[in-house]
C-alpha cells in the first residue's frame, strides 16, 4: 500500500524531451522562421549552424524538407497497457491481469481494453483504488524519518525504498545522495539517470540546507571557522560551509555544496562541538513542505524540476 501523502497533486504538464523537441530531431538539424510556400520566403531558415538561402530554389527545397520532417505530437498517445507497464504496474502479463479484472479506471470509467489509447499529457489513472498521475520521468521527494538507510541493500536499518509504493520501485528509483540513518529531512529519488548524476556530481555544487541541533552552545569562533573551512582527517581540502548562521543557543543552519561522508557531523566535531540532531531542509530551491509528514512522499512537479535544474547553471571545473 502506498505511503504517499493523502492528497495526490495534479499531474503537471511534462516538458518535451530534448531528443524530440524540434521538427528536425530525426536528422539532428533544426529549422526556424516562417516562409511562404509559394516561394516568397519571409524569414530565412537556418540549420546546422550556417545560413540557408532566403529565396529561390534553395529556399523552396528547405521548405519542402522542413515540411516533410516528422513533427512531435504535443500530446502523444499510447495504449493503456503500455502506459501501465511503463509506470511500473508490473510485467505485461501482470498488466493484462489488472485490466481483465477491472482494476483500472480512467476518468471514472473502468477500462479493460489494453489497446485503447490515451493522451499521456496530464493523464491520471486509478489502479486498485490508488490514484496515479502519469509521469514520463519519476522524481519524488520523501520526508525521511530517522531509522532508515538510503540504500537498496540496507544493513541494520530498513531501506527508505520500503516507504515507497511498488510501481516506483519497479521503475528503479534511486536516492539522490544519502542521509545517515539518524538524519531526517528532504530526500529526492528519481529514475532519471542523467538527473541523478547531475544532482550528485560535485561539479555542480548544488546547495543543501541543514538544520543542526548541537550538544554545546555555538559561539562566533565556531561559526567563523565553519565559514572559513575546516580540514577533516581524511582530506586535506578544507570543508567549507557557504553559509553558517546561529538560529538558537544550540542551533545552527548550514549550507553545504559538497556531500562528503558524515560531513556536517565531522565539521562540527572539528570546531569543538557535537551534532545532537541533523535535518536537511532543502536541496537547491526545493524545500521540504511543512505538510509532508515523516515517512510520506510526494511527486515533484516537472516544472519545478526544470526550474531547479536551470538555476544550477553550468558545471564548475574545480571539483
Amino acid at each position: 500500500a502506498s505511503r504517499a501523502a493523502s492528497a495526490v497533486p495534479t499531474k503537471p504538464t511534462e516538458m518535451p524531451s530534448s531528443s524530440s523537441s524540434s521538427n528536425g530531431a530525426a536528422s539532428g538539424r533544426s529549422f526556424s522562421g516562417e516562409a511562404d510556400v509559394e516561394g516568397e520566403t519571409k524569414t530565412r531558415f537556418s540549420g546546422g549552424g550556417r545560413p540557408l538561402p532566403a529565396s529561390g530554389p534553395g529556399a523552396r527545397a528547405v521548405i519542402r524538407i522542413a515540411a516533410s520532417m516528422p513533427r512531435r505530437d504535443p500530446n502523444p498517445t499510447a495504449s493503456l497497457a503500455q502506459i501501465l507497464f511503463e509506470q511500473g504496474f508490473g510485467t505485461r502479463r501482470e498488466v493484462a491481469g489488472l485490466l481483465e479484472r477491472g482494476a483500472v479506471c480512467v476518468a471514472g470509467r473502468v477500462v479493460s481494453d489494453g489497446l485503447e489509447r490515451f493522451a499521456t499529457g496530464g493523464l491520471s489513472v486509478v489502479v486498485d483504488g490508488m490514484p496515479w498521475p502519469v509521469h514520463e520521468r519519476a522524481v519524488v521527494m520523501l520526508h525521511k524519518p530517522a531509522g532508515y538507510e538510503c540504500s537498496a541493500k540496507p544493513g541494520a536499518w530498513p531501506s527508505v525504498l520500503s516507504l515507497l509504493p511498488a510501481p516506483l520501485l519497479r521503475r528503479g528509483v534511486q536516492p539522490v545522495g544519502r542521509l545517515d540513518q539518524d538524519t531526517t529531512g528532504l530526500l529526492l529519488l528519481t529514475d532519471d539517470g542523467t538527473l541523478l548524476h547531475r544532482l550528485t556530481s560535485p561539479r555542480w555544487h548544488v546547495p543543501k540546507i541543514y538544520r543542526v541541533q548541537t550538544a554545546r552552545p555555538v559561539d562566533e569562533a565556531q561559526v567563523q571557522a565553519l565559514r572559513a573551512g575546516v580540514v577533516l582527517r581524511d582530506d586535506p581540502k578544507p570543508a567549507v560551509a557557504t553559509r553558517a548562521e546561529v538560529t538558537g543557543p544550540m542551533a545552527l543552519e548550514l549550507v553545504l555544496t559538497e556531500g562528503r561522508y558524515h560531513q556536517v557531523k565531522r565539521m562540527l566535531a572539528a570546531v569543538g562541538n557535537h551534532v545532537e540532531s541533523l535535518h536537511r531542509h532543502a536541496i537547491g530551491a526545493l524545500e521540504l513542505p511543512t505538510n509532508l509528514a515523516p515517512g510520506q512522499w510526494r511527486w515533484v512537479p516537472a516544472e519545478a524540476v526544470d526550474t531547479f535544474v536551470a538555476r544550477m547553471g553550468p558545471a564548475r571545473p574545480d571539483a
